[in-house]
């Protein structure tokens, strides 16, 4: 994506009283939820109306529209996928993906369907949720290459307690146990070494501002760009957390000047320091955060 969404809002898929409230909330990203928020029963209902969501709003969207299916290895991702595809979703969030493989497996699905609704080849993305099971922490470096339709990496510290056996992420400090902090460290560079947006995971108390904006800053520092959000009250908090604050396009704009007056130099001065390549690389990152350069 050359667009980097901050707020990535959950929206069950059964819900038309949410779904018609999510217009107006202006996260960047609406995902609209087949899997955890819909009961099974519920959800051949709920993907025709996610179908005629989408279609209402093809080619007039305020947000971006995506579509959480359920896993690929469950009888219900074909139908998800069959259901939805009609509506040209953005693209599709995919969980419990195990690696690569499960992507590329998506893609194919999705170019079949494209072609039979006549959407343009590639045009829906895919995000997967790539760290729910045991085998996936071993194969987050497997991503890379393999579809361009990739558009991100996200993680989840719910389901994969479930599936390690444990009875909960959390130590006894409050601090998500090491297994869920390696998880994210994983998911994160999995990530950047695929060229594609880190997005953070959901941060489940959607009545603590002050522990989401603490959460969020922390996320962006170490290099997620965006988050997942719960709660309507959630989006405001993370698409200010993940952009650049004036002082820091300033700054970026000051030093990537500083490089291009001395464009044959390895490290340039600026305010009393001296600064390197990485520092180059980091505002033009801020920079493009704000929407002033293309990466």
């Amino acid at each position: 994506m050359t667009d980097r969404a901050r707020a990535w809002l959950f929206v069950p898929g059964d819900s038309e009283k949410k779904l018609a409230k999510a217009d107006g909330i202006g996260a960047d990203v609406l995902i609209l939820d087949l899997e955890d928020a819909v009961a099974a029963e519920r959800r051949p209902a709920a993907r025709e109306l996610v179908r005629e969501y989408l279609a209402a709003r093809r080619g007039k969207r305020r947000s971006q529209l995506w579509v959480r299916v359920n896993p690929l290895s469950s009888a219900d991702a074909l139908l998800d996928l069959a259901g939805v595809m009609p509506g040209a979703p953005d693209g599709i969030v995919v969980p419990k993906t195990d690696s690569g493989d499960d992507v590329a497996r998506l893609s194919h699905y999705l170019a079949a369907l494209e072609a039979r609704e006549a959407i343009a080849q590639g045009q829906t993305r895919i995000l997967p949720v790539a760290t729910e099971t045991a085998r996936a922490l071993f194969h987050l470096g497997t991503y890379a290459g393999v579809t361009p339709r990739l558009a991100g990496l996200t993680w989840g510290a719910e389901d994969l307690p479930a599936a390690l056996g444990a009875s909960t992420n959390r130590g006894p400090d409050g601090e998500l146990a090491f297994p869920y902090q390696l998880a994210r460290a994983l998911c994160l560079a999995g990530a950047v070494a695929a060229g594609v947006q880190p997005v953070d995971t959901v941060y489940p108390d959607f009545r603590d501002s002050a522990g989401l904006e603490k959460t969020c800053a922390r996320a962006r520092m170490d290099g997620f760009t965006g988050k997942i959000a719960i709660h309507p009250d959630q989006v405001g908090v993370i698409q200010t957390a993940f952009s650049p604050t004036d002082d820091e396009i300033a700054r970026a704009r000051r030093v990537v000047a500083a490089f291009k007056a001395n464009p044959s130099a390895g490290t340039v001065g600026l305010d009393g320091q001296m600064l390197d390549k990485p520092h180059l690389t980091q505002a033009e990152r801020v920079l493009a955060l704000a929407g002033e350069l293309t990466r």
